[in-house]
């Protein structure tokens, strides 16, 4: 009788529980989906932990402003282009405020002596009096056109008035042949007056007293006069009477040496040159009076 030997006839031995258990664990750790996937790639699966890191590491890089790419850069505009530029628009500013909020004006005459001195450089607020009226006192800059001079007065040609313009930006040239500045002594509905019996100037009878103002050695008025300011008009006289062709010389013209207010370019705030002489132009202790606005 024929044997079989024992080795093929012994079963084969199972394997050992522990090591079954711990395959069947790793096993199920692994999702179908990602056996299937790493079947078909023949690749590994990587744990969850190890994805999200390099995730992260491609945020940080990124972020990185080193990996950034350059701004572009603006290009400058020549030097030559920029400063004439810079020049305009700074031509337009000082125009601008030249026009409507404050001008220079070169004192031309001793009209105003000792107050003004000829040659000097005064500052007119042209803002004064759309916010505010004209006072007894104030030293304006008016355009005398129909009460000083002819009313058509001939301007300057187009060249020489825009030089003269430009000049006067910055008090550098005198002004305009039809310009003047004096002091208003009288507003519409006084009546101006000289000379009572101490040789004063009176206004609705009140007198003034000039000291503060008046050129040494001047009398209030070398002749008399009167007169009543209309409404919207002014009466005004220099400082240095005896060298001052003002309303009163200018009693029998169209406009009666009256003012009219609509003429008023500013008042005459502050004088700014020379240095030795800069100063504000204050309105005179004597036209504080309260009495000028009775009538008598």
């Amino acid at each position: 009788m024929n044997r079989t030997p024992a080795s093929a006839a012994d079963p084969v031995p199972a394997a050992a529980p522990e090591l079954a258990a711990d395959a069947r664990v790793a096993a199920d750790s692994v999702p179908d989906s990602d056996r299937d996937s790493a079947a078909e790639r023949d690749e590994p699966v990587e744990p969850a932990d190890a994805v999200a890191d390099t995730a992260d590491t491609d945020d940080d890089k990124a972020d990185d402003p080193d990996d950034a790419l350059p701004a572009p850069r603006r290009r400058r505009m020549p030097a030559w282009v920029e400063l004439p530029l810079l020049v305009a628009v700074a031509m337009v500013v000082v125009l601008a405020v030249n026009s409507w909020v404050a001008q220079p004006f070169v004192i031309p005459s001793g009209s105003m002596e000792n107050t003004l001195q000829v040659g000097d450089r005064v500052l007119v607020n042209k803002l004064a009096y759309r916010f505010g009226d004209i006072r007894r006192g104030d030293m304006i800059v008016f355009d005398g056109r129909g009460s000083f001079t002819p009313e058509d007065t001939d301007k300057p040609n187009p060249v020489t008035g825009a030089l003269r313009k430009l000049g006067g930006v910055f008090g550098f040239t005198n002004p305009d042949d039809s310009d003047f500045v004096k002091r208003v002594i009288g507003i519409g509905g006084d009546v101006v007056k000289c000379c009572d019996a101490q040789g004063r100037v009176t206004v609705n009878g009140v007198p003034l007293d000039e000291g503060d103002y008046l050129h040494p050695g001047d009398k209030p008025s070398d002749f008399p006069f009167e007169a009543e300011v209309p409404k919207g008009k002014l009466w005004v006289m220099g400082d240095h009477r005896s060298n001052s062709a003002d309303s009163r010389d200018h009693l029998g013209d169209p406009g009666g040496g009256m003012v009219p207010e609509r003429r008023v370019i500013g008042r005459a705030q502050w004088i700014i040159w020379p240095f030795g002489r800069i100063q504000g132009a204050d309105r005179p202790r004597t036209f504080e009076q309260s009495d000028f606005d009775r009538r008598g």
